[in-house]
């Protein structure tokens, strides 16, 4: 026998499920009118859908063969849901009881407290509702995602933003709107098994209480492909609803199955006025319990929100370091400064790395030195590999300034033996040699260009299959010779100027061209015209 979670009636054990399925109607279990056989109640084993604290009272109460008040799970709406609290005994001798009779010391009472300091500010300063949630209009009061939230029809979804702009944040305030359960997990402590038992959860809890499962994988794209397939089937089906945060691109971090099945929502980055926003409410909160020196004044603020860079989080860590370092005696504000903002510029594994590489060779392309320099000195001062910046440049060499000058690949390959051979820091300056050269060298796409038209040509049917011409095939047995391969080629050094009549190429490509007479393109950039015409 065992207690219904729902009306607190005894219904045999076997059964409860279907108990629950006739609304509590159907399967009670009938109390015994013999004064001396126990009751059915007294005999009922504690359900399994009850609180480990609460099965623990009611075996003890049993043990002792008393009669006991039936801990039975008191229903409460949620948001149109059908959820179950706990009813709690009161204090006795003024303990602090949690179920039961379970009394816990009072000397323990503080470890919340504890706990709580111990957070950084940045997680006593997140956001509990969505309100308070700043920067992001996605949650803002005309959102897409506020509205689908407010409408309790939150949908499996891929967050997609840079760091500290409030993915996790959202994450947990939609669970706690919608009254749902909430797991949080991460790949290196969630294989395959532990979230095959999550799902199991949460279908049990879907199926008993009605309630909602929401699974917040942080950092999704470090989820391999097995991690990433065990969650296909649940949120298909609906048993789970997935909200996956990444930094990186999720069209090359997730798989394309569980994209399809997911919607995705990109997070603005931050900008100054709102990290000013977020520290300056933070200085207001938990200032006093720093109190910190003069020092952590408002252009502190605006100091720390711009080198934050959108990092919400960030600039709480730094503010938060500014108000204690702010009381040692002999701080300036120039001190402050130094000692907090020494930072990484981008992820050497993440979209930054391609971004600024990408913004590097853009900017040779485009002949502006001032801004390959940058882009050069940015990625150096980030512990970008250096080989991997030559590496660039030899491929800028043959792509983009190609036949106008053939020298340039030799000073790229020349330059990433220099750098293998110097290192850091001196290699910096070979880099820059080659990098200004390029900026400032003539460019010509003609052989990249010829390349590429006859890639295209080979995607067209039957190009790629084409028979070669039976001179030009080589001739290596005694067969091939009978057979007439080369038999009718012209040796170009044999004749003058090495010229002869001899075509090259299959029939069929007789009238193809590749290879393009311009350097360069043919367009012309209407704003490049319009900026000389007014004398800019």
């Amino acid at each position: 026998m065992v207690s219904c979670p729902i009306c607190g009636k005894i219904v045999p054990q076997l059964k409860i499920n279907d108990h629950i399925d006739s609304d509590c109607q159907s399967f009670v279990e009938e109390p015994s009118s013999s004064p001396d056989e126990p009751s059915a109640s007294q005999k009922a084993v504690p359900s399994i859908f009850q609180p480990a604290s609460a099965r623990k009272s009611s075996q003890a109460n049993n043990s002792k063969d008393s009669p006991s008040r039936s801990s039975v799970p008191t229903p409460r709406a949620l948001n149109g849901k059908r959820s179950f609290t706990q009813e709690t005994p009161p204090r006795e001798n003024g303990g602090n009881q949690a179920f039961g009779n379970v009394t816990e010391p009072q000397a323990k009472r503080p470890k919340v407290n504890a706990f709580q300091k111990a957070a950084p500010l940045a997680e006593r300063m997140r956001p509990k509702t969505l309100e308070q949630v700043c920067g992001q209009d996605l949650v803002g009061p005309t959102g897409v995602l506020r509205g689908l939230i407010e409408q309790d029809r939150v949908p499996s979804m891929i967050l997609w933003g840079s760091a500290g702009t409030g993915k996790t944040t959202i994450a947990r305030v939609i669970a706690s709107m919608v009254g749902s359960r909430f797991v949080e997990i991460n790949s290196t402590s969630s294989g395959v098994a532990e979230c095959k038992k999550i799902f199991s959860e949460a279908r049990s809890e879907l199926g008993l209480t009605g309630r909602k499962t929401i699974i917040f994988c942080d950092e999704i794209h470090r989820f391999s492909k097995s991690q990433q397939d065990v969650f296909l089937g649940p949120v298909e089906s609906g048993q789970v609803t997935l909200i996956g945060a990444t930094t990186e691109n999720p069209s090359f971090k997730v798989q394309n199955a569980l994209l399809s099945r997911c919607r995705t929502f990109t997070l603005a980055k931050l900008t100054d006025e709102d990290i000013t926003s977020i520290l300056q409410r933070a200085l207001e909160v938990e200032g006093p319990n720093y109190n910190p020196s003069e020092l952590v004044d408002t252009e502190l603020i605006q100091y720390l929100a711009r080198f934050a860079d959108g990092d919400a989080r960030t600039s709480l860590n730094l503010l938060e370091l500014a108000m204690d370092l702010s009381k040692r005696p002999g701080v300036t504000k120039d001190d402050l400064k130094k000692s907090l903002t020494k930072t990484l510029v981008y992820d050497r594994a993440g979209d930054q790395h391609y971004d600024t590489i990408s913004a590097f060779h853009k900017s040779l392309r485009g002949s502006d030195p001032d801004a390959a320099l940058y882009y050069l000195a940015r990625m150096i001062q980030s512990g970008e590999d250096p080989l991997y910046i030559a590496r660039r440049l030899i491929v800028v060499a043959s792509e983009d300034i190609g036949l106008a000058d053939n020298t340039m690949l030799t000073l790229a390959i020349s330059t990433h033996s220099a750098v293998e051979k110097v290192g850091l820091p001196e290699a910096r300056i070979n880099l820059a040699h080659a990098t200004v050269a390029m900026a400032l060298s003539k460019k010509s796409t003609r052989a990249y260009r010829g390349l590429n038209n006859a890639f295209a040509a080979l995607n067209e049917p039957g190009v790629a299959s084409l028979p070669i011409p039976i001179h030009l095939r080589n001739a290596p047995t005694k067969l091939m010779k009978e057979l007439g391969y080369g038999k009718e080629y012209k040796y170009n050094p044999n004749y003058v100027d090495g010229k002869v009549e001899q075509d090259y190429v299959p029939d069929e490509l007789l009238d193809r061209t590749f290879l393009e007479d311009l350097d360069l393109g043919t367009q012309r950039d209407p704003a490049l015209y319009s900026t000389r015409r007014s004398g800019r």
